[in-house]
């Protein structure tokens, strides 16, 4: 990271490696993950809702890691490696979270399933085999207005031959 001056704000050059790819940008040290996802590189798949933390909308995984992006400072974020839902589908096939998604019917209106496809990820990378229970527990801190996450659980378990 190297640091650049201009009249009104001081920036940083940051080299952040997102889903595979290296992007070179000039960053206010203040601005999160979630807003360079979405405003610079144009990577609208991680939602902006609490802009807090609480919801989990803007999930991302760093270093294989479920994090809410809107805690992060992208500036901070040079050494990581970051996953967005855009970088789960591989050479035009969708990560088997994502077909399970589909397969099961638990996308709703997609604002939040996105991060609960990062959240199964994680889940799913830690504990292979997780109970119904397990799997509640996992998706927890994503919050979901519509899907009743019965079928989003469904997914999750029909990864790990649990259903």
């Amino acid at each position: 990271m190297s640091q650049s001056m201009n009249s009104t704000t001081q920036t940083y050059e940051v080299r952040l490696q997102i889903n595979g790819e290296a992007h070179d940008l000039q960053l206010d040290p203040q601005r999160t993950l979630l807003d360079v996802l979405r405003t610079d590189l144009q990577m609208v798949g991680t939602k902006c809702a609490c802009n807090q933390g609480v919801c989990g909308a803007c999930s991302v995984l760093i270093d294989g890691e479920a994090k809410r992006s809107c805690l992060h400072l992208a500036v901070a974020m040079g050494d990581r490696d970051i996953v967005t839902i855009e970088g789960l589908e591989q050479d035009g096939a969708l990560d088997p979270v994502q077909q399970a998604f589909i397969d099961e019917g638990a996308i709703q209106c997609g604002f939040c399933m996105p991060a609960m496809a990062i959240a199964a990820k994680t889940l799913l990378a830690e504990n292979p085999n997780p109970t119904a229970d397990e799997v509640r527990h996992g998706l927890g801190g994503n919050l979901c207005r519509c899907s009743g996450y019965v079928k989003v659980i469904d997914a999750v378990l029909s990864l790990s031959g649990g259903k």
